[in-house]
């Protein structure tokens, strides 16, 4: 270290106060970083500089595997081809796909998406995904399902964990193996059917979620799935972790058997649950196409794959990219939550 001190103090000798203060900053962190303890914010600018490499790739990817989807946004049975030629010059489809592809990659670094091509000629994409209440609603509908599954799944996990053995595992067992096995369109067709249209108990167009009615169905549709296998997942883990010399010495030590499950052996055993939940709420916020299409819900994941069909490109990539962008967000929250939940793990290569 004392040649780098050296080095250090002659930098700052010979530098105004400002690029002083920022060398002192870059300093005090190699030098926290070189004590072998976690450096949070090296390891979040080592995981943005990866997610800036990742979305260019996902964004690369997705723009020629959507220009090899045969047709036209234009393309419609009164169209000529005089008018899609006109079209095409209009949005610049003319040019040649890395010229495209480079104009694409520019406008969204300047926060511009796009306009619609189809489906909204004309329209700003982020008007249609944001201020059109496309997201908010797939995101209020997702974020309460995530949040239906997290309160019931991880306690039923618990609780077949504490019941090992008993009929009240077995039962659970055979709930939850039943519910990670039944398609999420199936479910939600027969809740629409008996309790929407037979029973007539709730409404059975859900449309932009007016009514706390409308949020049952797809609510439950959403989060079956997800409560079923955040138990099984939480059963696996609690059991493995009751295994454990730390419980076993926690039993030994007379500690009653509810607080060893609850206080010692949940915490190690949400890391697995964590883990789903990453990629999940990503996901989920951004809509299910299955549930929106049964239960009339204009939100993205409708959207989307509606924009899919009308080839109307931008759309197609501006959704991707939020996606993307969520996806490796919620990644990066779970790493640091990993932390949170067991110090033990590290962030930082050079930890030992």
């Amino acid at each position: 270290m004392r040649k780098k001190e050296r080095f250090w103090r002659s930098f700052f000798f010979n530098c105004d106060e400002n690029v002083i203060k920022y060398a002192s900053v870059i300093y005090y962190v190699t030098l926290y970083h070189e004590k072998g303890r976690d450096n949070l914010l090296i390891y979040i600018a080592k995981r943005l500089a990866a997610a800036v490499a990742t979305l260019l790739l996902i964004m690369t990817i997705t723009f020629f595997l959507m220009n090899t989807i045969p047709g036209s946004p234009f393309l419609t049975e009164k169209s000529t081809p005089q008018q899609i030629e006109l079209a095409n010059q209009k949005y610049g489809l003319d040019k040649p796909l890395i010229v495209q592809l480079k104009n694409y990659l520019v406008n969204y670094c300047k926060g511009d998406l796009g306009v619609s091509l189809k489906m909204q000629e004309g329209t700003p994409v982020k008007d249609i995904l944001f201020r059109q209440g496309k997201f908010g609603l797939s995101m209020r509908l997702g974020l309460l399902a995530v949040l239906v599954a997290v309160v019931l799944g991880i306690p039923l996990g618990c609780l077949a964990a504490y019941k090992r053995g008993t009929w009240v595992d077995g039962l659970l067992r055979v709930l939850t193996t039943v519910g990670v096995a039944i398609p999420t369109f199936v479910l939600a067709a027969t809740l629409l059917i008996y309790l929407g249209v037979k029973a007539q108990l709730l409404p059975v167009l859900s449309g932009s979620l007016t009514d706390w009615k409308a949020y049952i169905m797809p609510v439950i549709s959403l989060s079956f799935y997800d409560v079923c296998y955040i138990a099984k997942l939480t059963r696996t883990s609690m059991l493995d972790a009751i295994n454990q010399d730390y419980i076993r010495t926690a039993r030994a030590k007379g500690v009653k058997n509810k607080w060893i499950v609850l206080k010692h052996a949940l915490r190690n055993s949400l890391i697995p649950v964590v883990t789903f939940l990453g990629p999940l709420i990503a996901f989920i916020i951004t809509g299910s196409f299955v549930v929106e299409t049964t239960f009339s819900i204009p939100g993205l994941g409708k959207y989307f794959v509606e924009s899919v069909i009308n080839r109307d490109y931008t759309v197609i990539m501006a959704t991707t990219f939020v996606v993307s962008i969520l996806v490796i967000g919620m990644n990066l929250v779970v790493d640091i939550v990993y932390k949170v939940i067991d110090p033990r793990i590290t962030l930082s290569s050079t930890d030992e």
